[in-house]
């Protein structure tokens, strides 16, 4: 159990990590390039691990359908949105930001999956709404700036959250890798062309060290450490498992002083506790008390 947790532990690490790695990558390359080189990696390394695992099975029309919509919004707008807001927008607020999607997402499974809508999600995100407050507003209306990329990693909040209710009815019918898969592949397909469209100009660095970055945090942000999370959830109660993921934005803020130099505000510590309370409140879930029925040994048969 505690090994599961340190890899648990591990792989926030490594997505709360991706802020600052992508604030560092968008210096060097422009954010479309960036897009589909890094789904390209992905897409190769996806390739090379279903090679002996992935069993191709035809789509039907509608599922076909569900994947380009993945590839398109879940995947391409997501990932391009993600790194055109970090063009300009702090690490450490697109990480609380994004640290909402949880919420988002239970609202859009109430509407699209049926899935029942509590008071308690109403207060968590009223509680969550408080902290993006802080953060923004750095704890003053008269203070209130909101980046124009900010605009940008709430677009990419609102793409993941739609991407986890497709994949969620998908998964029902189409094997999880396989969806990966195929909605990186679309994704890398449509982003090509938009490399000339929306980035004027086009940057690249020529630099060996700027590509080993990318590739390397490409196969471990979206590969291993989506591989290890998925191992190692067997071992969790989900409920402590999705708290795990909620240290993600105090991951940022912690990458951001160290490879960054960006300090810490205090108004992003009482932010983020908001935040990430609203978020627990919306998603914790109460065991449910099982009734045991105490029934009398059954007589033996004469």
């Amino acid at each position: 159990m505690f090994k599961a947790y340190a890899w648990l532990t591990l792989c926030v690490m490594v997505w709360g990590s991706n802020f600052v790695f992508g604030k560092m990558l968008v210096q060097d390359f422009s954010p479309a390039l960036l897009t589909s080189l890094r789904l390209l990696f992905i897409v190769l390394f996806l390739i090379g691990l279903s090679s002996y695992k992935l069993h191709v099975k035809r789509l039907n029309k509608y599922d076909l359908l569900a994947v380009i919509f993945l590839g398109v919004f879940g995947v391409f707008i997501n990932q391009w949105s993600f790194f055109a807001g970090l063009e300009t927008a702090d690490p450490t607020t697109s990480a609380l930001i994004l640290a909402t999607t949880p919420i988002l997402t239970g609202v859009l499974a109430g509407i699209f999956l049926k899935e029942k809508l509590t008071i308690r999600m109403l207060l968590g995100s009223i509680v969550a709404i408080i902290g993006i407050f802080f953060v923004v507003a750095k704890g003053s209306i008269s203070s209130i700036h909101i980046d124009k990329g900010l605009w940008w990693i709430v677009v990419t909040m609102i793409t993941f959250a739609m991407l986890i209710i497709v994949t969620r009815l998908l998964s029902s019918r189409v094997d999880p890798l396989a969806i990966t898969l195929y909605s990186n592949i679309v994704g890398l397909a449509v982003s090509v062309p938009f490399i000339f469209l929306l980035d004027t100009p086009i940057r690249m660095s020529v630099k060996v060290a700027d590509w080993s970055f990318l590739i390397v945090t490409a196969v471990v942000v979206h590969g291993i450490a989506m591989l290890i999370w998925n191992y190692n959830i067997r071992y969790v109660d989900a409920s402590k498992a999705s708290i795990l993921s909620n240290l993600e934005p105090f991951v940022a803020m912690i990458m951001g002083l160290i490879l960054l130099y960006k300090p810490i505000t205090g108004s992003e510590i009482v932010g983020s506790l908001f935040i990430v309370g609203g978020v627990v409140l919306s998603t914790y879930q109460r065991k449910k008390l099982k009734l045991v029925e105490v029934t009398k040994p059954a007589a033996r048969k004469l």
